[in-house]
């Protein structure tokens, strides 16, 4: 790290400290030349993902998009929240381990069904229902058929 007061590429860390709860490091330097202080900060480089939806359109993930969603699909369901958030967790854990920049927003509404089917299946339903936009009553009967012979394995 270069001294900011005389360019000195040669600086020694003399502290170093968690902040921001674990997820930064701030370090206390000092240059080996004029022997002044300074403090850096070192954390990981988010890279922002983004969403490619159905009309092509881009916008960056919005966590609270899936959580609002999930919140309806199990509105006056047994489920509580903490369980939501933990579900939209691991969904953002598992797209950030991905490593992608962009994801399809298909891609996204599934990994959603495939944790509501497990969370509360009146849930998935719902969900089901207005993701894959159910236009009869059969296209509902066909898909609590699916969760039914699902069950029975």
């Amino acid at each position: 790290m270069k001294c900011p007061f005389c360019d000195n590429p040669d600086t020694k860390v003399i502290d170093s400290r968690h902040t921001e709860e674990g997820h930064a490091i701030r370090r206390r330097r000092e240059c080996d030349k004029c022997s002044k202080r300074f403090t850096t900060y070192e954390k990981v480089e988010e890279t922002i993902l983004m969403v490619v939806k159905k009309d092509g359109r881009r916008e960056a993930f919005d966590r609270n998009k899936i959580l609002s969603g999930i919140v309806k699909a199990c509105e006056k369901r047994p489920v509580p929240l903490a369980d939501m958030e933990k579900v939209v967790d691991e969904i953002e854990r598992g797209l950030n381990n991905m490593m992608e920049k962009e994801v399809d927003s298909a891609f996204i509404g599934e990994l959603i069904m495939e944790q509501l089917k497990n969370l509360d299946e009146v849930a998935y339903v719902r969900f089901a229902s207005v993701y894959r936009q159910f236009t009869d009553v059969n296209t509902f009967v066909a898909e609590i058929e699916k969760l039914i012979g699902r069950d029975k394995r």
